[in-house]
């Protein structure tokens, strides 16, 4: 079936999404199948359906090789992203020898509030083009600039390559704030999955560093652990977009001496200490392998005494700030974490900020 999927265009392919979104809800009901309870979660119809139009037409993050799950991670990508948010200009530039891209949306001024993000994908695959919805969403909505960082990838440049890459990135945004247009005391970093655990880091780092600490963290179901097998890995390991095996192949190429797993360069959650560490949003989805090391995460910066805020959506999936061009329940999400990151900037800014912008 995934091979006759794969010869439609995929123009086709994203209509075809679109209007199975669109029908009623028996209908979408019929073509998901029954409801999906797990460890006291209900999966959300909207992410149900869009695991069984990915079990269909075969897309997904993993292939045979990192350079074709890339160009199947994009293709699939532009199937569910939805059309580009607007209005936003965005231009390209490059930090520290780091390309990266440039969000702002209209009405921001010359000290907005910035975002550093790191993209997803394992520390493998995603790239600027596979997280730009999403960029222009945090934009446009949290009313901040963001700046996208392309990071390097394994296998081709194994650990730590990406974290010194996010860490320059986000001390040169640092540092050239009057050129990017915002306010020093007020850069945030970000990211999703691989690209939260990066994000998670370089608050880390910088607080080792003894500064400059980011304002604020909005991680997005991150790595956090990469020495332990919990609960929730056991209980999404397959079927819920991100699979346990997934897991294996994305660690393996990007940190594969296992006994080196526990840096707290790699496996934040284990740095000795957290204090000090910027005030968090750290969301989880219910139906994710990594759901339980990014709540432990979140536990142990509460503990550390780190302001927290532990948001997990128990009826969503991996990967769901990616999905904005397909139901509602995934913006739904991503609209929380754009009021977490607005009020949590505003409560760390000297000047303030109005939330009714």
């Amino acid at each position: 079936m995934s091979t006759l999927v794969n010869r439609i265009p995929l123009r086709a392919q994203a209509l075809g999404a679109r209007l199975a979104y669109a029908l009623p809800r028996p209908l979408r009901r019929v073509i998901a199948g029954k409801p999906i309870r797990i460890d006291g979660q209900e999966l959300a119809l909207d992410a149900q359906l869009l695991v069984t139009l990915q079990r269909l037409s075969g897309a997904g993050m993993v292939n045979e090789t990192p350079e074709a799950s890339r160009r199947k991670l994009e293709a699939s990508e532009r199937l569910v992203s939805g059309p580009p948010i607007e209005p936003v200009t965005v231009r390209g530039l490059v930090l520290g020898g780091v390309p990266a891209r440039l969000y702002e949306p209209a009405g921001v001024g010359d000290d907005a509030p910035l975002l550093v993000f790191y993209h997803g994908g394992g520390w493998v695959v995603g790239s600027l083009d596979s997280h730009d919805n999403p960029c222009r969403f945090i934009a446009v909505n949290a009313h901040v600039k963001v700046l996208s960082v392309d990071y390097r990838l394994a296998p081709e440049h194994p650990f730590p390559a990406a974290v010194d890459d996010a860490v320059s990135a986000f001390r040169h945004a640092v540092a050239q704030a009057a050129d990017l247009g915002v306010d020093p005391d007020l850069i945030a970093v970000g990211g999703d999955s691989a690209g939260g655990n990066l994000a998670a880091v370089v608050s880390h780092q910088q607080v080792l560093a003894g500064g400059p600490v980011p304002a604020f963290q909005l991680l997005f179901y991150p790595g956090t652990d990469g020495t332990t097998r919990r609960r929730s890995r056991d209980l999404f390991a397959d079927g819920f977009f991100l699979t346990s095996d997934q897991m294996d192949w994305f660690m393996d190429h990007y940190m594969p001496e296992q006994d080196q797993r526990s840096d707290p360069r790699f496996s934040v959650l284990l740095a000795e200490d957290l204090s000090g560490m910027p005030p968090a949003y750290v969301a989880t989805a219910g139906f994710d392998p990594l759901r339980d090391e990014g709540e432990a995460f979140a536990d142990r910066l509460a503990a550390s005494g780190v302001p927290v805020v532990k948001s997990r959506q128990a009826d969503l999936i991996h990967g769901y700030i990616n999905f904005l061009g397909v139901g509602t329940r995934f913006r739904e999400a991503l609209s929380e974490a754009t009021g977490a990151l607005r009020t949590g900037l505003a409560l760390s800014g000297r000047k303030g900020a109005d939330l009714n912008t």
